[in-house]
């Protein structure tokens, strides 16, 4: 089979579940992958034949697209922030709208990035927040703690990826009394998506993403919020922030939550125009 032939079976078998734009994006990503050639490459040898072994990875890739599992599980890897990053079914596959948590972080601490700051990261998952903070402010001391032992696993696999040094815990923080230490930034991007929004949510999320990473219950939404916030507001020096990624349907409810523990609060929209960053700020 070519190249050409092999790009009219992706469009064949994920016609109506994805579009063409989409299915072509996978198969770029996929032919760079597996081949090792560029958009240009394909579009320049189209009549290239495929070994019988560079088929197989072909095809069992297509059938996992398919049945909605997202591309970056399929490669085992992800950009984010200018880094690249080892996913698997055990984080979160990061997305834009973390990258603009981040680069809220880094513009305030614009003045301060030289300085050796202490930075805590709560459920850091695939390390996304934690290593690119490191790698942008390498004076800082960050720390990052998570549940999953499997995720920190790999989140010390993309420290070493990325060349930068970030001190890795397993903790529940639900079951955390107080927090190790002063600090100069909190962040977190917790589970925040209530049982009642699944149904707005799509297959290659709701399969295959860490259901201990997204899902909250109903009738207690803010709980890693609350318990976050509370132990926050004892551990920030003062004039200090905590950074959270937040459920958009939520966000007043998290704000006055913050505000109540005392934060001067900044609700931001991220590029989609809803209620996605909240900093609450130590008096």
């Amino acid at each position: 089979m070519t190249i050409k032939e092999l790009k009219n079976r992706f469009f064949e078998t994920l016609e109506g579940q994805t579009s063409r734009e989409e299915t072509a994006s996978f198969f770029n990503i996929l032919t760079e992958y597996f081949l090792k050639m560029t958009r240009l490459d394909v579009a320049l040898y189209p009549q290239k034949e495929l070994l019988e072994g560079e088929l197989e990875k072909f095809e069992e890739a297509l059938q996992r697209l398919k049945q909605h599992e997202p591309i970056q599980y399929i490669t085992g890897k992800t950009e984010f922030f200018g880094l690249d990053f080892r996913v698997d079914k055990n984080v979160l596959i990061p997305r834009p709208e973390t990258e603009e948590l981040v680069e809220w972080i880094l513009d305030d601490l614009q003045n301060a990035r030289e300085k050796e700051l202490k930075i805590l990261d709560i459920g850091t998952g695939s390390g996304c927040i934690a290593i690119s903070l490191a790698k942008n402010m390498p004076q800082a001391k960050v720390t990052a703690m998570d549940i999953s032992e499997a995720a920190l696993e790999l989140a010390k696999q993309n420290a070493g990826l990325n060349g930068v040094q970030v001190e890795f815990l397993k903790e529940d923080i639900l079951k955390v009394e107080e927090l190790d230490g002063e600090f100069d930034v909190i962040v977190s991007n917790p589970p925040y998506v209530r049982e009642v929004e699944k149904t707005a949510m799509h297959k290659n999320v709701l399969e295959f993403e860490p259901k201990m990473a997204l899902y909250v219950s109903d009738e207690n939404p803010l709980v890693f919020y609350d318990k976050i916030s509370e132990l926050a507001a004892s551990a920030l020096r003062p004039k200090a922030a905590i950074y959270f990624e937040i459920n958009q349907y939520l966000g007043g409810e998290t704000e006055k939550l913050l505000a109540a523990k005392n934060f001067h609060t900044r609700l931001k929209k991220d590029i989609f125009g809803v209620d996605r960053m909240l900093r609450g700020q130590k008096p």
